[in-house]
């Protein structure tokens, strides 16, 4: 009895755990800008929600994300290391020279806040890459 007792708690803590990365991304802000002479765009995913500006005077497109995309975005988001996100280094330099967008990903959780240095728009760096395709995506739909 005492040991299905301690298997019982041992799964009970276990699922608890892996919910609680989950939750912890309803407190999460993430937003994805890029900008240059003639663009402007900027995602803001923050609790199954996406805010799309595409242009400066333009009303942010507001809609919600399916589960299934928000457990995607939840699964690439805890493959991240937050601490390691401002040393990031870019995979290209076009944006020095007008030959991409400046873009730059910013994380806020627990009232902290992550924030990449500049990146080629479409063009992150292979640790952040799959998060900001999901959050390009958005732009698309």
């Amino acid at each position: 009895m005492r040991i299905l007792s301690l298997l019982l708690l041992t799964i009970f803590i276990g699922t608890s755990c892996s919910s609680q990365k989950i939750t912890d991304m309803t407190t999460t802000q993430m937003e994805y800008s890029a900008v240059s002479r003639g663009l402007y765009k900027k995602i803001i995913v923050e609790n199954k929600t996406v805010s799309v500006i595409n242009g400066k005077n333009t009303e942010p497109v507001k809609s919600k994300i399916s589960d299934a995309k928000w457990k995607q975005i939840a699964a690439e988001f805890s493959k991240i290391n937050l601490e390691s996100i401002p040393t990031l280094k870019a995979p290209t330099e076009k944006r020095f020279y007008d030959g991409a967008a400046i873009a730059n990903l910013k994380i806020v959780q627990n009232q902290k806040t992550y924030e990449t240095q500049g990146f080629d728009n479409g063009n992150p760096p292979k640790e952040i890459e799959k998060l900001v395709n999901l959050l390009l995506a958005f732009t698309k739909e």
